[in-house]
């Protein structure tokens, strides 16, 4: 049964920063009550919001969660300086526009640090729009609710990952302090991010200029794409990174206990794992989950290019040539990791070739990159915080182990 399963202290060593510990309008101990590692990942949170929990045994829902569409899209007009096409700001703008809210929990650029992020309450369409491209850090999105509560306002729209809509959903439930506020959320699709202070250490031995780095993300083509200031994009295959990037230990410990890749408490979730790769440019794979989600979209109506998902959905073997591999990789060896790469650029460069022409596309690679994640992360806590498994890890997650045989 999933509930508040150990003590706020145990709970402060798995923290992903969301930021509503932050505020100080209420107890911090409230706040704790509905941290995702207290609460655990979906189960009631889930039936909370849609009346049921996704059925385990429709291999689609168990994946992406419970959806009333999805689709491909991007902007006809996209927004300059967009990591995509700007869907995501766009439909906050316009969500403040049209009055449907009265302000975007959301995130800004820091000035002296691009990968800064700095919480904000964007109450302008002016301000939205300034939270364009992503910041792949541990982000405080929800330290700014308090702001939205001390100014009395009844409409908010929250923009975040799985953790903080996880927290968000839970504290509206459980507390006073939201409970009389219509609260729209739009969710981006997270995992892997990286320690504020980490991340330029790690671009630091991936790019030739990190300096120039403003977007970041591993793409299907298996390569990460850094795009520069200048516009260009640097291509580095996955198998020519740096071996110490592999380590787990690296990487939060919360994000790595993440069992919500796909962000399923959003009312609509935007990202790109389904969206077709190649001369196309800027698509984004688009789920809309709520009736709420359906008035965001709608916002939007005119403006976006749709298209229907492709792809071919089954890929158990390239699942299941990772998974192994993936199992050992999160047992805590003690093992020392190389700086050097892995391989040469240029094998790493035609391997990527290789795999992103034979292996999952579109729908599939979204079901690949899914399951990989799901399964990387059940064995990372069984491994390092087994004592958790039981209040952490959704009942969807074990179908998904017993399709790879995998011993849960």
């Amino acid at each position: 049964m999933q509930g508040v399963f150990f003590s706020a202290h145990m709970a402060s060593s798995l923290c992903s920063s969301c930021g509503l510990c932050s505020n100080r309008l209420w107890p911090t101990k409230e706040s704790l009550e509905s941290c995702v590692f207290n609460t655990g990942w979906l189960g009631e949170h889930e039936r909370a919001l849609f009346g049921r929990e996704r059925e385990p045994q429709n291999p689609m829902e168990a994946r992406f969660g419970i959806t009333r569409s999805r689709f491909i899209a991007r902007l006809r007009k996209p927004e300059e300086g967009a990591q995509w096409s700007g869907i995501i700001t766009r439909m906050a703008a316009k969500a403040l526009e049209a009055g449907i809210v009265e302000g975007v929990v959301t995130l800004h650029h820091n000035k002296d640090n691009y990968f800064r992020p700095v919480p904000v309450l964007a109450m302008s369409e002016e301000d939205a729009l300034k939270a364009k491209g992503s910041i792949p850090v541990l982000s405080p999105v929800l330290a700014s609710l308090d702001q939205a509560a001390k100014k009395g306002l009844k409409r908010i729209l929250v923009i975040g990952a799985a953790c903080h809509l996880h927290a968000l959903r839970d504290f509206q439930r459980r507390s006073h302090h939201l409970r009389e506020m219509e609260i729209y959320t739009i969710g981006i699709p997270c995992v892997d991010n990286a320690q504020p202070n980490r991340l330029t250490w790690m671009l630091e031995r991936i790019s030739r200029s990190p300096q120039t780095v403003r977007h970041l993300e591993f793409m299907a083509d298996f390569r990460v794409h850094l795009r520069h200031l200048d516009g260009h994009i640097e291509k580095i295959p996955y198998f020519s990174l740096p071996e110490e990037l592999s380590n787990p230990e690296i990487f939060p410990p919360s994000c790595m206990s993440c069992f919500d890749y796909m962000n399923s408490l959003s009312d609509i979730t935007v990202g790109y794992l389904a969206a077709p790769f190649g001369k196309q440019k800027n698509l984004q794979w688009v789920l809309v989950r709520t009736e709420k989600g359906e008035q965001l979209e709608r916002l939007l109506d005119g403006e976006l290019e749709r298209f229907g998902e492709s792809g071919e959905w089954e890929c158990a073997k390239f699942v299941s040539s990772t998974a192994r591999r993936a199992v050992e990789s999160m047992k805590p060896t003690g093992k020392s990791y190389s700086p050097k790469p892995r391989i040469p650029l240029f094998i790493g460069n035609l391997l990527s070739a290789i795999i992103s022409s034979i292996g999952p596309k579109g729908i599939g690679f979204a079901h690949f990159s899914v399951d990989h994640h799901l399964i990387r992360h059940y064995y990372f806590v069984k491994y390092r915080y087994p004592h958790l498994l039981e209040g952490l890890v959704p009942k969807h997650a074990y179908s998904i182990l017993k399709e790879y045989g995998l011993e849960p």
